[in-house]
This record gives C-alpha cells, sequence and structure tokens, in this order.
C-alpha cells in the first residue's frame, strides 16, 4: 500500500476546494489522505521538488513518487484511492 500525501496551506484561494475534496475522498472511501503544510522544516518540499500547491503525491514504501496531481483541479477520488487498496 502506498502513502498518499496532500501537500497544502489552509486560508489559500484553492483551500476549500482541497479541503473539499479532501471530505469527500474520507466520505466515499473512509480512508484519510495525509495532509502536509509546505512550510514545514523536515525538507520534504524541497525533497520532492514541490512548488505548486496544492500537490497531491502517492509514495510507495521506499518514497519513490508513484502519481502526481498539482494544481487546483483535483483529481479523481478513484485515482488517488487507487494508491491507497
Amino acid at each position: 500500500m502506498a502513502r498518499v500525501v496532500c501537500v497544502c496551506r489552509e486560508g489559500m484561494d484553492y483551500s476549500r476546494t482541497t479541503f473539499d475534496f479532501l471530505e469527500d475522498f474520507y466520505r466515499k472511501t473512509g480512508k484519510t489522505i495525509e495532509v502536509l503544510d509546505p512550510d514545514r522544516e523536515d525538507g520534504f518540499c524541497r525533497a520532492y521538488d514541490i512548488v505548486e500547491y496544492p500537490t497531491i503525491l502517492a509514495l510507495d514504501n521506499n518514497g519513490k513518487v508513484l502519481a502526481s496531481w498539482r494544481g487546483k483541479e483535483m483529481p479523481l477520488i478513484d485515482e488517488v484511492n487507487y494508491y491507497l487498496i
């Protein structure tokens, strides 16, 4: 099973759409997507070259990117859920 992470900031113009997607995802699948603040100090965004928000990444157990979605247009729930099965 992969790890799916959403990197976004609260209070931005895209925040409502992003958090609505995350809520819908949970409601329809019963699974949560990990949310990370891009300002965190551990270098996650630098390591994955994340400069556009929101960004959703599906990562394997070794941290390799399996899929990514960047920008305001949210992916389909089934597209993301595929990596959490």
